[in-house]
């Protein structure tokens, strides 16, 4: 219904000056939808208000709602090239910016607008670009389901391809069927608080609020959905803002996303009740953090997502379950934060499955990873390994993955499956932990089912038979030159 008006706003992007990239062009859609969703959701409020006989209060002013001054009634007062330009730009965004102090609450709607509109600028350089552009935004509806259900696939489709743009982008986008085969192995439930503290889009909370939705639900899982389920952090402003509206096209009209930078938290001041009983996340690798950011954590080093695996295992309570997304040099680096961070997770938690994910899984990331699922053991009275036994599974799919071959459902069924039962396969394997060095903690991933390599021979053997073939091609040469 609406993935032609998404492709005519692309066009319109695309001949814009101050939009170079896919990252500009999600951002730039992303503003301008969620002043159209806010109106469409603002509209719905005052029209059940009225059925109901009360009287709504409005978020926005009257001059400042959508349907007043980016498509009047009265065609007069429609404003177009530099006129539009200077009110977004002069008296819009600075009222949108405002909200952050005016609102009661940082999880409020109202501080949401503020956050958005203090990150986000306009890129748009031609009024008449933008009023083309307001046009085709404003065919979109957020009234039913079903549009909403539309608009988040066209959406999340706009993010997956800001993720292949480049590096900057793809920091936010996971593979949904990889999501989806992890959220199926930890199996959320209503009731428990869902966490990721790295969320860029929101990937993972939206598919886990999708797999929650599924089951029958009352009234009130409902809206314990909505308010008090999905939590998350995002440092960049440009991931921030593309989670918030994410989420919003999901369903969720207030989503409890923080823009903060999780690892300047101090884990030793995290507290029970900051504590979550689910995370999912594919933590940044490779970032640079302060030294005053690495002295907020027990074992010092420069690797991001070791910082974020060391803040993820404190926040899950006792017996909450963790699946995160890691480089898979993690399993064997020898440097001693690997090793340390390893024993951590081995003692602290139950590491009960370790999905060997292959190359091309992430779209332009160049580096192998592996998932890591686990589960906070309670604390117990004498040292020892919480870990008992690690259950491999080597994602074998026998093709290149890559743009035009993505992963898919499909291919993690099998492990979704045998992870129910730590089935051994030709894919699958148990690890003792016993068996595991306590000096490095390696825990490669070693298919002990895989054909064994051939033997490298020695350059004696080698030199050996060059000569051999040598002596047979000249004995060939002979026995031609005497048929000549």
């Amino acid at each position: 219904m609406f993935e032609q008006t998404f492709k005519n706003i692309d066009d319109v992007l695309r001949k814009e000056a101050g939009c170079a990239s896919e990252l500009d062009y999600t951002e730039q859609t992303s503003w301008l939808l969620f002043l159209k969703y806010l109106d469409d959701l603002e509209q719905e409020r005052a029209l059940k208000a009225e059925f109901e006989g009360k009287k709504y209060q409005f978020i926005l002013d009257n001059e400042y709602r959508w349907s007043t001054w980016a498509v009047p009634q009265d065609k007069d007062k429609l404003l177009t090239g530099d006129d539009l330009i200077d009110y977004i730009n002069d008296r819009l965004f600075a009222y949108l910016k405002g909200f952050k102090q005016r609102a009661t609450s940082a999880d409020t709607i109202e501080y949401k607008i503020g956050e958005i509109f203090s990150e986000i600028k306009n890129k748009f350089q031609s009024g008449y670009n933008l009023r083309e552009a307001i046009d085709l935004i404003d065919q979109l509806s957020f009234k039913s389901q079903e549009q909403k259900h539309e608009l988040s696939d066209l959406y999340e489709t706009r993010i997956k391809n800001m993720g292949n743009a480049g590096r900057n982008g793809g920091e936010y986008y996971t593979p949904r069927p990889l999501i989806r085969a992890m959220i199926k192995v930890i199996k959320p439930q209503v009731g428990e608080k869902i966490y990721d503290g790295a969320c860029g889009s929101a990937g993972f909370l939206c598919e886990a609020y999708e797999h929650l939705r599924k089951g029958k639900l009352t009234t009130s899982e409902l809206e314990q959905l909505q308010t008090s389920t999905f939590y998350g952090k995002e440092k960049k402003s440009l991931a921030y803002v593309i989670a918030i509206m994410n989420m919003i096209l999901h369903g969720i009209s207030a989503p409890n996303i923080i823009h903060t930078n999780t690892l300047a938290e101090n884990i030793n001041d995290i507290q029970e009740k900051d504590r979550v009983d689910v995370i999912l996340a594919n933590p940044p690798f490779g970032g640079k953090e302060r030294n005053e950011i690495k002295n907020n954590f027990t074992i010092k080093t420069g690797e991001t997502a070791f910082l974020f695996l060391q803040h993820f295992i404190k926040m899950l309570k006792k017996g909450g379950r963790g699946a995160i997304v890691i480089k898979n040099t993690f399993l064997s680096n020898a440097d001693n934060a690997s090793r340390e961070l390893r024993k951590e997770l081995l003692t602290s938690c139950d590491l009960h499955t370790i999905l060997d994910c292959p190359s091309g899984t992430f779209q332009g990331a160049g580096v192998k990873t592996v998932v890591l699922f686990f589960k906070k053991a309670p604390l117990q009275l004498f040292a020892g390994m919480a870990t008992k036994k690690i259950w491999y599974y080597q994602l074998d799919l026998g093709r290149n993955l890559g743009k035009t071959n993505p992963l898919n459902d499909d291919d993690l069924a099998e492990f979704v499956d045998f992870q129910q039962s730590f089935k051994v396969s030709e894919k699958s394997w148990l690890v003792d932990i016993d068996s595991v060095d306590k000096e490095s903690y390696d825990l490669s991933v070693k298919n002990p089912h895989a054909p064994e390599e051939d033997s490298l021979r020695s350059p004696a053997e080698i030199l050996n038979e060059i000569a051999s073939l040598d002596a047979e091609s000249a004995e060939i040469l002979e026995s031609i030159g005497g048929l000549i």
